[in-house]
């Protein structure tokens, strides 16, 4: 895929291909932050992700990585500070008219409320649109989930409604809520739209 592999950055905020030796990292980060990512994780009982093993994580990588040769995901691990700090993966790609994806992530707690977050997301949608060759992004979210929701408005992506039911999460079926953005949204892109009030949100 045009695009891929790809590491990226901005200020301490880096993005960066998932690595099999980060599965010691990504055990103990996952371990320790359960309770705080429970409540907006799909429910995978095949693959339980909060287990003490790193089986779970060697099947993703490879998982991710055949998806990533076939052009159906760019699957990242977030840095801050060159430390792992989470995951973002632009998934369910499709090409021909579409050329749409939607973009999920995770952030440890420890560096949450640093703009980390925001800043990995539109370094990705930056690389999707104007590298990648993709024309829409969207991101899903549950209602719940405030701080999730913060990150996209940050943004500027646009609310487009209720998803009913969408996925599976945390024993149920759960609603979510469709924010998008199109390339169209961003013609100067979304990094140095962001790069002005993070300076000021976010001062180091």
């Amino acid at each position: 895929m045009r695009g891929w592999p790809a590491s990226l950055a901005e200020g301490p905020v880096g993005l960066r291909p998932l690595r099999l030796r980060d599965a010691s990292m990504w055990r103990d980060v996952r371990i320790r932050n359960a309770e705080w990512l429970r409540p907006w994780e799909p429910t995978n009982p095949e693959t339980p992700l909060f287990r003490s093993g790193v089986g779970p994580y060697l099947g993703m990588v490879q998982t991710m990585r055949r998806e990533a040769r076939q052009g159906l995901a760019l699957p990242w691990v977030v840095t801050y500070d060159g430390d792992f700090a989470g995951q973002l993966t632009i998934g369910a790609i499709v090409w021909g008219s579409a050329r749409s994806a939607q973009v999920g992530y995770w952030v440890d707690k420890t560096v949450a409320g640093r703009g980390v977050m925001p800043t990995a997301v539109a370094l990705a949608v930056d690389h999707c649109f104007f590298n990648v060759g993709l024309h829409r992004v969207e991101a899903n979210i549950r209602p719940e989930n405030t701080a999730s929701r913060r990150v996209v408005e940050k943004l500027g992506f646009r609310e487009e409604g209720v998803r009913r039911r969408h996925l599976h999460i945390d024993g149920a079926w759960r609603d979510h809520i469709c924010y998008a953005l199109t390339a169209e949204d961003v013609p100067g892109g979304l990094v140095s739209r962001w790069r002005a009030s993070a300076r000021q949100a976010f001062p180091r």
